[in-house]
């Protein structure tokens, strides 16, 4: 089958990858579309030593699985787990201490004509919902996880810190709470998404420093660390939803002396995200940048890459 390859940090589109066999407990999809995200690009750059098929947010069409899925659109949670650990008894199953991650840890991704994952994994795309809005549905998951981490009233001060891919999903999921929300960035065309949508923006200058119960940190470069951490007031909590390539230094004893609570937020909870979606509560529509086939993987990349590029999309080659 066809699919986009990753080893040694470079990229080849491959003709010669065998079509994959679904172990017992797991389905055969068909991929009709998968996104592009910023861990992807992480990867690339050397973020985690992954050699395999990238890719993990998608939509496929089940061809080989339970009766009930069989021939249906479905989403599926990217961590593999093995349900036995420490962590899978008590209910972390994202930190599964053997789970093999779709497109990331130890499993062939979804920039593939097909991909495989356990059953449990797989929700089932409403009928109404378009395959389009549906490959959202992981990163939306992921902007959810910090309202399953965090409790947000209408009196919390909340900063985003980017415009990008991510900045925008979580600012539009924070916007749901009622919070008194600013997302600022670098790109006055993006804030303007938010803009529309009732959302307070402004550049980086807007921001006034220890001012905020909560920063949710979405840019993955050390400055936008620098903004989040500053605008918090002693006691807030700032929250990492970026994966950095290289390392981080930070201010480590101001930490300890405001007392910060530092949370670190990825997978999240694919029901609620389905239903945002399906309800569209969530517009993610003025996100999608571009859209390729398959075949032109490469170049897929190359766009995802460009400066002030939101999301591609890549679509299978049926």
């Amino acid at each position: 089958m066809k699919a986009l390859w990753l080893e040694n940090n470079q990229l080849q589109l491959r003709t010669d990858i065998p079509k994959p066999v679904p172990p017992t407990g797991e389905a055969l999809v068909r991929v009709l579309q998968a996104g592009i995200c910023n861990t992807d690009l992480e990867l690339l750059r050397g973020y985690y030593p992954y050699n395999g098929i990238l890719g993990h947010e998608f939509v496929g069409i089940v061809e080989q699985g339970p009766e009930h899925l069989i021939n249906k659109r479905v989403v599926g949670e990217i961590n593999a787990v093995c349900g036995h650990c420490w962590f899978c008894r008590h209910g972390q199953k994202t930190h599964c201490e053997n789970r093999t991650v779709l497109g990331i840890v130890n499993r062939h991704g979804a920039f593939a004509e097909y991909l495989c994952l356990p059953i449990e994994n797989l929700h089932p795309v409403p009928d109404h919902l378009s395959t389009e809005a549906a490959t959202f549905t992981e990163p939306v998951a992921a902007a959810l996880e910090i309202q399953q981490q965090v409790s947000l009233n209408p009196e919390n001060r909340v900063l985003v810190v980017g415009d990008g891919k991510l900045g925008q999903l979580v600012a539009q999921t924070l916007a749901l709470t009622g919070c008194d929300l600013l997302v600022v960035g670098r790109h006055q065309e993006k804030l303007a998404n938010l803009a529309d949508r009732g959302i307070k923006t402004g550049l980086a200058d807007a921001v006034t420093e220890r001012s905020f119960d909560i920063s949710v940190e979405c840019t993955g470069n050390p400055s936008g660390f620098a903004i989040a951490r500053r605008a918090l007031r002693p006691r807030g909590t700032l929250v990492l939803k970026s994966t950095y390539a290289g390392n981080l230094s930070l201010d480590a004893s101001s930490l300890v002396v405001d007392e910060i609570t530092l949370i670190g937020s990825r997978c999240g909870p694919f029901p609620a995200a389905l239903e945002l979606l399906a309800t569209e509560k969530i517009d993610i529509k003025p996100l999608i940048h571009a859209r390729y086939p398959l075949s032109q993987a490469l170049a897929a990349f190359d766009k995802a890459q460009t400066r002030g590029i939101l999301k591609v999309l890549l679509a299978g080659d049926w």
